[in-house]
């Protein structure tokens, strides 16, 4: 029986999400190369299969702030694996991993003059 002012029982299912760990490309690369590849990356999911769904709420968390990316995979019923959203899976048990560049910039990025 739920009493007001009490926390609902926390799903243990998802982890709370986390901001990914710096990370370095293989080459330095500019923000526009980052951008194509990561709409090379959303084009081509389906590619990998799961539910268009959950990519795109995937996709919506991953280009949201850490505060509003929690509640778009909760709601979507998305399991987190990885804190860091690189391994997810979805109630079917599909599995959906997410590029570090999906996620989060280098740290070798290149601003142009």
């Amino acid at each position: 029986m739920g009493c007001a002012g009490s926390t609902p029982k926390s799903d243990d299912s998802s982890k709370k999400l986390k901001k990914p760990k710096p990370w370095k490309h293989t080459q330095s690369i500019t923000p526009a190369q980052l951008k194509q590849m990561r709409e090379e990356f959303w084009d081509t999911t389906p590619h990998y299969g799961g539910q268009k769904e959950i990519w795109d709420a995937l996709r919506a968390a991953a280009e949201a702030d850490l505060s509003l990316a929690q509640p778009i995979v909760d709601s979507a019923g998305i399991i987190v694996s990885n804190s860091d959203m690189t391994l997810c899976y979805d109630e079917r048990g599909a599995k959906y991993e997410l590029p570090k560049y999906v996620l989060s910039e280098p740290t070798n990025l290149i601003w142009e003059e």
